[in-house]
């Protein structure tokens, strides 16, 4: 054997590792936040109260596609699949492999899609697995603290990707998601979660539906 072979493993490799079998999915969402928290935001996943109220306007009888911008350890991937209709999908893009990995060991679901990637191409992506739009498109990125110019980007490609009649569902703890919502989408709802670490805020940016007779139909 080697001797570089023989050598112990890395402390901090074998403290993430040990973090990860302890802690479960919160381990896994902790050590993606220490090493990318410019992109995860939040320390701890969000709570119940907050996924039940960014849900609730969702019509799923209608909902072919939701898809859904950084995910993390997937706490809203199972509420959105309870409800998700059975010839529908949900398509998650992350930028960290760490929790596509996870993500994709531990949800079993013929309409699951983890993708890693970016979310300013989701038009790119839903397209790759035949999608041309999508319903509904939610988000947990932190818009105030991404790198200059992302935020309007991916807030750009959202509204062009989601259907006339569908949302841009955004949920942080500043005003900066819906500022942008606001700037593409014809009617933004905003609403208030205090059962959250941190409180945050909610936001529903709607794209208006053709009207029936409008030129051209």
């Amino acid at each position: 054997m080697a001797g570089y072979e023989a050598l112990p493993e890395r402390n901090p490799t074998r403290l993430k590792r040990k973090m990860r079998n302890f802690f479960g999915a919160w381990g896994v969402f902790f050590q993606g936040f220490v090493e990318h928290p410019v992109m995860v935001g939040s320390i701890i996943p969000s709570s119940r109260f907050t996924i039940r109220k960014m849900l609730e306007p969702v019509d799923w009888g209608s909902c072919r596609l939701f898809v859904e911008y950084g995910p993390g350890v997937g706490t809203f991937c199972q509420p959105v699949l309870d409800k998700l209709p059975s010839d529908a999908s949900l398509i998650v893009i992350d930028t960290n492999r760490l929790f596509i990995d996870y993500l994709n060991r531990t949800i079993q679901d013929s309409r699951f899609i983890a993708v890693h990637g970016s979310a300013e191409d989701v038009e790119q992506i839903i397209r790759s697995h035949g999608h041309k739009h999508a319903d509904y498109v939610l988000s947990g990125l932190p818009f105030s603290t991404l790198p200059e110019g992302l935020g309007p980007r991916i807030a750009a490609a959202t509204y062009r990707v989601i259907r006339p009649g569908g949302a841009f569902l955004t949920y942080q703890f500043s005003k900066a998601a819906y500022n942008l919502t606001a700037q593409h989408f014809d009617r933004v709802d905003s609403g208030f979660e205090p059962l959250n670490i941190l409180p945050c805020r909610l936001a529903w940016g709607w794209k208006s539906a053709p009207q029936s007779g409008a030129a051209g139909e």
